[in-house]
């Protein structure tokens, strides 16, 4: 199974309405916290060590490519 990186979301915009919402009223902390469960969350869901490897990694080479360019 490989990682899906193509758009692929049923209602984006409701999806980052509600992933705002969720941070509402949230200290700092509260909200890494927030964000580290829901990474477990779907982890869990999705299952797939191997998706969720390429997964980790084009987060990474995402954070690493922004921050060289942006600097």
């Amino acid at each position: 199974m490989s990682l899906i990186t193509t758009p692929n979301f049923e209602a984006p915009d409701d999806f980052y309405q509600a992933l705002i919402e969720a941070h509402r009223d949230l200290s700092t902390a509260q909200s890494h916290e927030l964000n580290a469960k829901l990474v477990l969350l779907l982890a869990n869901h999705i299952g797939h060590t191997d998706v969720l490897r390429q997964a980790l990694q084009a987060a990474r080479h995402s954070v690493l490519s922004s921050t060289h360019s942006a600097g």
